[in-house]
């Protein structure tokens, strides 16, 4: 039997077997999230009573950075928390922590950008195309960033940028971004105890709290960076940056965060487990729904300084359907933050895999492994089943509709090939090692550091 057919007959058994979501085992939870736009599921399922309504009584709690947020799910301070996408998959392959945490449910699609200092948009500036009326035109490659660096370069001075952690969707589309400029970003090698990022890089890139990146840029620490809402739009309110491509232009339509527990945590309780993705698949409707009228009041709960704690117009910028790259350069992206929209809350293998085939291409993963692994990892990390009977049981509550969801029946876990990406080279989370071999820059095949 194949790997699909095993998924689709576990899901169809839950659809079909589903007979209500017993009492939650636990009811005080602690859950944990960075200041970004995209932990507002959290937020709202919160402020709107979605997690009282599962009999939880829920606290919420900023965590200083990714790592110390992953640690305090680990040995258990949080329940739960708002993570990176290559978090769970990270720690259970053992890259950095150590740790079996699994997510079954995805927080959200896109919401990044990258942004440069004023001066290096200057010297980028006579490398874009423009149109008529002489605004860029986008997306804006890295190809207009290649000379910046090479001049760096011949004057002996490194090229620094930021990303918030070694396994974030910001440091994977950072680096996709470049390479596909033929922009070497550096790999890792973890066989070696080099964990850097930096070996045989035109830049280089080191970690920043998102917070903290437009103060970082400022200084000239970095000069550039690669991070989530609202500090992109952030840089543009100060003055002191410019945002040149979105990670909706790398890849329309990523998955960028998800929501991690402990495999542990979610054996023990099964049953407050799936009643916590019930409140967020509401929570992720609310935020969505009627072409995104309930955002400004997301917005609005989002400025509060418990929660992300920027100003409601900078937060706004994105989240309500336009993005300001150039001061005064505002444009419609209305998908620029998606949570329910296109399944965004479901989690794929295919994105997992996604993370996984990166982890490998820059070195986090030393050796070739075979299609199976790949597949045999997703299936350990992102647990479908379990967002499958919170819909279900949603579905039965008469909260939402089944046309809402994928077909659990017929649903294998995999997005249809994607041919969204910057580059124009397609994914199929089927092939992760094919994938792999039509990159110009990046391992493939058995190539080691």
């Amino acid at each position: 039997m194949t790997f699909g057919a095993l998924a689709t007959g576990s899901l169809l058994a839950i659809s079909v077997a589903n007979a209500g979501i017993g009492a939650p085992e636990k009811e005080e939870l602690k859950f944990g999230f960075i200041k970004l736009t995209d932990m507002a599921p959290l937020a709202i399922a919160y402020e709107k009573g979605f997690f009282e309504d599962e009999g939880l009584y829920v606290t919420i709690e900023a965590q200083a950075n990714w790592k110390v947020l992953l640690d305090r799910v680990i040995d258990g301070q949080l329940d739960g928390a708002h993570m990176l996408a290559g978090q769970p998959l990270g720690a259970t392959i053992g890259f950095g922590t150590q740790a079996h945490i699994i997510t079954a449910f995805s927080m959200d699609l896109n919401g990044n950008a990258i942004t440069v200092s004023n001066d290096i948009w200057e010297q980028m500036k006579p490398n874009v195309p423009k149109d008529a009326t002489g605004k860029p035109i986008h997306p804006i490659k890295a190809d207009a960033l290649k000379p910046v660096i090479e001049k760096y370069k011949a004057e002996g001075k490194p090229f620094n940028m930021g990303m918030v952690f070694p396994v974030s969707t910001h440091n994977y589309e950072l680096r996709y971004w470049l390479a596909a400029g033929n922009i070497k970003p550096g790999y890792y090698a973890p066989h070696n105890g080099d964990t850097s990022g930096k070996l045989d890089a035109d830049v280089l890139l080191s970690v920043t709290p998102p917070p903290q990146m437009p103060a970082t840029m400022e200084a000239g620490t970095i000069y550039g960076y690669c991070v989530g809402e609202p500090w992109n739009q952030q840089a543009v309110f100060k003055g002191i940056g410019v945002p040149v491509v979105t990670d909706y232009e790398i890849w329309k339509n990523n998955p960028e965060k998800v929501f991690g527990v402990s495999n542990e945590w979610a054996e023990k309780y099964p049953n407050t487990h799936k009643r916590v993705v019930k409140a967020m698949i509401r929570a992720a409707k609310w935020l969505d729904e009627n072409d995104n009228a309930n955002r400004p009041e997301a917005v609005k709960i989002l400025s509060q300084s418990n929660y992300v704690g920027a100003d409601y117009e900078v937060i706004a910028n994105s989240m309500t359907g336009t993005f300001e790259y150039e001061k005064g350069d505002k444009r419609e992206v209305p998908d620029f933050n998606v949570f329910f929209r296109h399944n965004a809350t479901y989690p794929y293998y295919s994105d997992a895999i996604w993370y996984l085939t990166q982890m490998r291409r820059w070195g986090q993963i030393s050796d070739q492994k075979p299609d199976s692994w790949y597949m045999d990892i997703a299936k350990k990390v992102y647990r479908p089943d379990i967002y499958a009977e919170a819909a279900q049981a949603l579905i039965e509550d008469g909260l939402m509709e089944a046309s809402e969801f994928p077909d659990f029946a017929t649903e294998e876990g995999f997005r249809p090939p994607q041919t969204h990406f910057i580059d124009g080279i397609t994914y199929d989370g089927h092939t992760p090692n094919e994938y792999l071999t039509k990159f110009k820059i990046g391992l493939k095949n058995d190539d080691k550091i």
